[in-house]
């Protein structure tokens, strides 16, 4: 099942998505128990929410709605660097016992279809596809045998990045929060429909150029091992966001370096997780 956030007659809203792009949405009594996708997630009503709209929502086209980032309002948003062996080794950093952490505000979420808007003061714009799943049931100190149980599905992200201010230290935070800059969607894909998320492939493309393409069994810190360590630290609550971190092919380590300039359009795919595209403008 295929769940998203949208906005339709300019009000915010969610239901389920169809194989032909159509959003239904949550009938009127449901959304009045959950007041947004969020709440459906904590409630574990995910089901619910797929019979409610399949048989009573209200059928709207791609043409009516606006999609909005499949969570837009996650607690947290918890990045991991540095987790595929083709990344470490074009950034020529050394392996790491830990998984390598840093996190984006809210605000710096956007959706499928944005446009995605570039710092006037920068040309080192860079793409970087990933998979990212959202927390369902919270907890801490969750072991690594548990953690799927706390996923509540999946959906494609790109943790755009700002390089040049991403390198004025060696604290990513800059660089990863800008705003609008990483687009989450189209839509989330409930865990129960991916039954081997090591299975799936992840491809990047720049203006239809395959810039990264990976299989997510390449992870060096799987899901399991990154949600238990994160929930040591930080105690996880519904709707958190894991992005789970870029493959080789970025374009700062091309050579010569290839960056995102006005008018690209760039798509992140993930096997049975639809595309997510959007084009790069430049920031008022």
């Amino acid at each position: 099942m295929r769940f998203a956030s949208f906005e339709t007659g300019g009000r915010p809203t969610y239901g389920l998505v169809d194989d032909s792009g159509n959003c239904w949405r949550a009938p009127a009594a449901f959304q009045e128990r959950f007041g947004d996708l969020k709440a459906v997630v904590a409630a574990n009503a995910l089901a619910e929410l797929a019979k409610a709209a399949g048989e009573g929502g209200e059928k709207l086209a791609p043409a009516q709605i606006r999609l909005l980032p499949v969570i837009p309002n996650p607690g947290k948003i918890i990045c991991v660097g540095l987790n595929y062996k083709s990344h470490v080794a074009e950034t020529k950093r050394p392996d790491s016992e830990y998984p390598s952490l840093f996190l984006r505000f809210n605000d710096t979420l956007a959706a499928h279809g944005d446009v995605v808007p570039r710092p006037a003061f920068s040309e080192r714009f860079d793409w970087e596809g990933e998979l990212a799943f959202v927390i369902g049931q919270g907890g801490r100190h969750i072991p690594k045998e548990k953690a799927f149980e706390h996923i509540a599905g999946y959906a494609c992200f790109n943790d755009v990045s700002v390089r040049d201010w991403q390198k004025h230290t060696h604290q990513f935070t800059p660089g990863k929060n800008f705003p609008g800059t990483a687009p989450f969607g189209p839509f989330m894909v409930d865990r129960g429909a991916v039954p081997d998320v090591t299975a799936l492939t992840l491809e990047t493309r720049v203006n239809g150029q395959v810039m990264q393409h990976a299989s997510l069994g390449d992870l060096i810190f799987d899901i399991p091992t990154i949600v238990a360590y994160v929930s040591r630290f930080t105690p996880l609550s519904p709707g958190d966001l894991i992005a789970t971190g870029t493959p080789g092919g970025v374009g700062d380590r091309r050579e010569p370096p290839l960056y995102m300039k006005d008018g690209d359009v760039v798509e992140v795919e993930i096997t049975g997780l639809g595309i997510l595209k959007n084009t790069i403008g430049v920031a008022a």
